[in-house]
């Protein structure tokens, strides 16, 4: 972990400034806006020309902003400045026309920090292949249950360009970002931040495993007081190792294990603290127990211990970290219990959509009906397979791509029972939770974790989770 001095933020003169921004949508449009009412000379480009999006070019154009729908790909002559949408790819022809002219490209979370004020609230960042979410609601939980002023921010659905830009005043963020985000975010520099966990997942986007860590591992240049890494995940660690950080910075590791100094960890059933403590070579600090964690189950102990890492980096008192993880209560589809039908539990974890995610889901029960499948968006299901397989009662397939884990289990768990439904329609999933409560005994876990994205079935995950639950419903009326 090297050290740096960062300077504070460079506020620009936009004032006749031509910028172009690079898509509408929740980050285009209040980016246009912001850089308009600055002075600058907008033009957004967009590749779409459907009806939403000419709706919102009439809404931008009467306040004077340029729009060219259904040509994303040229860049706009005299362009000095890009800013794009998160999601779009860095080998679009614009951006290689940008870069061939000289000219930086910034994302939303790059323009935020770039606007924010001198007095700006700090940032404490979380990125991870899973659980940024879940494990950003929990630290703004504990930071309000201190007594601060915060909000959940970023790759979460707030847009930090409101956050920074609006009239509420905040002592500190909890700011969630995507590797798209932190791909555009040069200059970002937070007051601490974690990276969760690492594995393949965007892939097709970023190019190469090497490229997507990397474009994680950004979240923790120029760090001023805490880099939180995964001790059970190496490859978080070693991008602490590789971040350029101001003096004075720690890597502070998390574990489910018993914690050694400058960890926090789990001791009997106990969230402790052995890094912001006097002496972490002698004392622990109690912070929590695992039944305030909802759900307790293994990988959302992590999560929480890593929004306490960051909350006690920013100063937070250990009451406020149990009383904040006691008010928290998770997003729907999060490992989220459905009923209980003749001494089975129905669990909704539509949000598992990659295999990391429904690696961690299965390990939280003993014995599970499992029903997966969906669009695989290129995983392999082998190593998923073979480690939960023992775990497994049964298991019930839907979606486009199930055959990928139909033979992970042949080869893996060749004695499990399989139900391989050949349907997409979404009324398949009602016949899941059937044929799963078939193969269900008292005291089993149907579970909903897919393992896989939902398109090829339903509008999103929190879409086939709501069919889940409905069929349930059913099961159980």
């Amino acid at each position: 972990m090297g050290s740096r001095k960062v300077t504070s933020s460079e506020h620009l003169d936009w004032q006749g400034k031509h910028v172009t921004v690079a898509g509408l949508g929740v980050s285009g449009i209040p980016a246009a806006r912001a850089l308009h009412a600055r002075g600058a000379h907008v033009t957004v480009v967009n590749d779409g020309d459907d009806a939403r999006a000419r709706e919102q070019a009439a809404e931008l154009e009467a306040l004077g902003i340029t729009v060219r729908l259904g040509d994303g790909a040229t860049l706009p002559e005299g362009t000095e400045l890009v800013v794009t949408a998160p999601g779009w790819k860095p080998d679009k022809p614009l951006f290689a026309a940008a870069r061939e002219a000289g000219l930086e490209i910034w994302g939303d979370v790059e323009l935020a920090w770039r606007l924010r004020g001198p007095d700006a609230a700090p940032w404490l960042a979380i990125t991870g292949t899973n659980g940024k979410t879940t494990t950003t609601q929990m630290l703004a939980s504990i930071l309000k249950a201190a007594g601060l002023r915060t909000a959940a921010v970023g790759n979460i659905g707030v847009s930090l360009l409101d956050a920074v830009l609006g009239d509420e005043q905040y002592d500190v963020l909890a700011v969630e970002l995507s590797s798209y985000q932190l791909h555009w975010a040069p200059s970002l520099r937070a007051h601490s931040a974690a990276v969760l966990n690492l594995a393949p997942d965007h892939l097709d986007w970023h190019g190469s495993m090497e490229a997507y860590a990397a474009d994680k591992g950004r979240i923790y240049e120029g760090n001023r007081v805490a880099c939180v890494y995964n001790v059970a995940d190496k490859a978080t660690e070693d991008l602490v190792r590789e971040a350029d950080v101001e003096e004075g910075c720690r890597a502070i590791g998390f574990t489910l294990g018993t914690p050694g100094p400058s960890q926090l960890g789990v001791v009997e059933g106990i969230l402790v603290d052995r890094a912001f403590v006097e002496d972490r070579h002698k004392n622990a600090q109690e912070l929590a127990e695992v039944s305030d964690v909802d759900p307790p189950a293994p990988h959302n102990i992590a999560n929480a211990l890593a929004a306490a890492a960051l909350a006690r980096a920013f100063g937070v008192p250990a009451r406020a970290v149990r009383d904040g993880l006691r008010d928290f209560t998770p997003d729907a589809h999060r490992i989220s219990h459905v009923a209980d039908v003749d001494a089975v539990a129905y669990v909704d974890d539509s949000k598992a959509t990659n295999t990391h995610a429904a690696q961690a889901s299965l390990a939280a029960y003993e014995s599970i009906v499992w029903i997966a499948g969906g669009l695989a968006k290129g995983a392999t299901f082998d190593e998923l397979v073979a480690k939960s397989a023992k775990r497994l009662r049964g298991v019930v397939l839907i979606g486009q791509d199930r055959a990928l884990i139909r033979e992970a289990l042949a080869r893996h768990a060749p004695e499990v029972p399989v139900v391989d439904l050949d349907r997409t329609d979404t009324g398949a999933m009602l016949a899941a939770v059937q044929e799963a409560s078939r193969l269900a005994v008292a005291g089993d876990t149907v579970l909903l974790a897919p393992a896989c994205a939902s398109m090829d079935m339903f509008a999103n995950y929190n879409k086939r989770g709501d069919a889940f639950a409905e069929a349930v419903r059913e099961l159980g009326s």
